[in-house]
């Protein structure tokens, strides 16, 4: 039987280093990239990438990084700088996602665009500052092997505060923490939706709710939730609605999602949220020390996290659909005990998300092993701000070059485990089993939890781990866990009415 399993390993490798599919014929393309004169001193030391989408409609690099075998198609490499005549070039060498490379393209017509990513605090292909080309047709062609050239002739806008209105307000606040961790002005950015009568009411004060997004959420999320007709602006302004300051807070950092908690790698985001921010905006809208917290998917472990990580800064955590809680069941991979994360120890790939049919949507490989080591420096997912990077970074130690390490190699898999360790301290089951006694009095009757048992990304299985935890606990555990057969990712089993109304008592406790 290990025979067996070790040759169906193999085979599992030599396979999904191709592509999935017959893509025909290959062919020779390549592609030389300068930048205009206007822009040349901006572009140093980035990452250039080359998008090419058969879809004949908007920019290439605004769909970017999307996942399956019908995405555009990106190829990217480091360059140190790109000049008006000194080119970087992008051919059948260089990293290449969904293919293996260049060369699988088929032969055809495409909208073509060119991106280098130079932001070192926001990473995103569209960040400020970032240069890129107009689109163009181009022509791939089967056997002729002439380049194609594009220009990076644009420059994404340098970062502006939308517009703040009567009940929204928008901060971007220097954090003296994180800006001497990375040696350079780093800043808080958030949203705050005010409740009715905030200004007519000029002495009353209020709780906070800290509301957390879905991965890689921007604060500037707040205008679509309060967007008018909308049924958050309804609830929020409705009569019988609980008034409180609600704070949105960003999730855009240097390596993706900074998941708002101190990381050796990310620099001190808790304390910065806890010890700068939440007390300007206290300050600023007239809180009254009592805070919340809500969210979803990554804020679902974000407010727990928040919640068991400063549990007596917060009064209660309502979370949905969290992230992995237990580092033995990292979606599929038990990051202490397995071998590799990209192949089970049956030798098939390993999924990374399903439907809710149970059809495996796309792969541990295809997502970290392909898109995120195309959209990372250095070809590694380990820098590429996508969802499996931005965990490595939060989790994980840094290295002698201040980058983080990675928990497993981006092109095998193999996990080491000497990294695992270190991630012990964000794995919340185990961080809640070992510290319980000195948590139970102060976190107790706070957390709240929904989940659906058919999650996309298998993330009801940690959840079941943390809850089979909660049930061993002395003193008895008040954990609420709510799990739901056949619901998938963002299930949240409680209407946002209930939740403000349960919020309220919390807070006058």
């Amino acid at each position: 039987m290990r025979f067996v399993i070790t040759i169906m390993m193999l085979v599992s490798l030599i396979a999904a280093g191709r592509a999935t599919q017959d893509v025909g014929t290959k062919n020779s393309a390549r592609f030389e990239v300068t930048v205009s004169a206007k822009l040349a001193s901006q572009a140093r030391n980035g990452r250039l990438f080359v998008i090419l989408s058969s879809r004949d409609s908007g920019e290439p690099r605004l769909v970017a990084g999307e996942t399956g075998m019908n995405s555009p198609w990106m190829f990217a490499r480091d360059f140190q700088s790109i000049t008006p005549s000194q080119a970087g070039v992008i051919d059948e060498t260089c990293a290449s996602f969904p293919y293996a490379s260049l060369r699988e393209i088929e032969p055809g017509t495409y909208i073509a665009q060119a991106v280098y990513d130079t932001n070192l605090d926001i990473k995103g292909l569209n960040s400020p500052g970032n240069l890129y080309s107009r689109p163009r047709q181009v022509q791939v062609a089967a056997t002729r092997s002439d380049s194609i050239r594009l220009e990076l002739i644009e420059q994404v806008p340098a970062e502006e505060l939308p517009k703040s209105s009567e009940y929204i307000k928008y901060i971007k606040l220097e954090s003296r923490l994180l800006s001497e961790f990375w040696g350079r002005p780093m800043y808080l950015r958030a949203g705050v939706v005010l409740p009715r009568d905030h200004t007519t009411e000029a002495s009353r004060k209020y709780p906070l709710r800290v509301h957390i997004g879905g991965y890689g959420s921007r604060f500037t999320g707040i205008g679509r939730m309060m967007t008018e007709g909308s049924e958050f602006k309804r609830i929020w302004l409705a009569d019988d609605t609980p008034r409180m300051i609600l704070l949105h807070v960003d999730g855009a950092g240097p390596f993706g999602d900074p998941y708002q908690v101190n990381s050796a790698n990310n620099g001190p985001f808790g304390d910065a949220l806890t010890q700068e921010l939440i007390p300007y905006v206290e300050r600023e809208f007239r809180g009254n020390g009592k805070r919340v917290l809500d969210g979803g998917s990554t804020g679902g472990w974000v407010s727990l996290a928040l919640q068991i990580f400063y549990p007596e800064f917060f009064s209660g955590a309502w979370s949905s659909c969290a992230d992995g809680v237990d580092f033995r069941a990292f979606q599929l991979v038990d990051i202490y005990k397995d071998a590799n994360a990209y192949v089970n120890s049956f030798g098939f790939e390993r999924p990374a998300a399903r439907n809710l049919h149970g059809d495996v949507k796309y792969s541990m490989r295809h997502e970290c092993g392909s898109l995120e080591n195309v959209l990372g420096r250095g070809d590694s997912w380990t820098l590429s701000g996508g969802q499996w990077g931005a965990w490595n970074a939060v989790y994980g130690p840094r290295g002698a070059d201040r980058k983080p390490i990675a928990l497993w190699d981006p092109r095998s898999g193999t996990i080491d485990h000497s990294v695992a360790e270190q991630w012990k301290k964000y794995d919340l089951r185990l961080y809640v089993e070992n510290n319980w006694k000195t948590l139970a009095p102060k976190l107790n009757g706070k957390l709240n939890i929904w989940i659906g048992d058919a999650d996309d990304y298998f993330l009801n299985n940690a959840m079941h781990l943390f809850e089979e935890m909660t049930r061993r606990l002395e003193p008895k555990s008040e954990v609420r866990i709510v799990f739901s057969p056949g619901k998938g990712h963002c299930w949240r089993g409680i209407s946002e009415v209930e939740m403000m109304k349960e919020m309220a008592i919390a807070v006058a406790k």
